[in-house]
């Protein structure tokens, strides 16, 4: 099919087709792109609530040790 064109059309239909194509992967890529530096992001927010929360929760211990003394 893709000579048949070649022959009596010059391409253009497969020229078409190769570029909506190319512009589906190209915005698949960015979507996926997007999406896990999101995710990265999210994790280290999560990372960081998480390390503040045991800091808080270490100078909580520390001031109940200051308050019984």
């Amino acid at each position: 099919m893709a000579f048949l064109d070649s022959l009596f059309n010059m391409g253009e239909i497969f020229r078409q087709v190769n570029s909506v194509l190319f512009m589906l992967i190209s915005l698949a890529l960015l979507i996926r792109t997007t999406t896990k530096i999101k995710a990265k992001k999210m994790e280290q927010y999560e990372n960081r609530v998480l390390n503040l929360e045991q800091q808080v929760r270490i100078l909580k211990e520390g001031r109940k040790k200051l308050e019984v003394s």
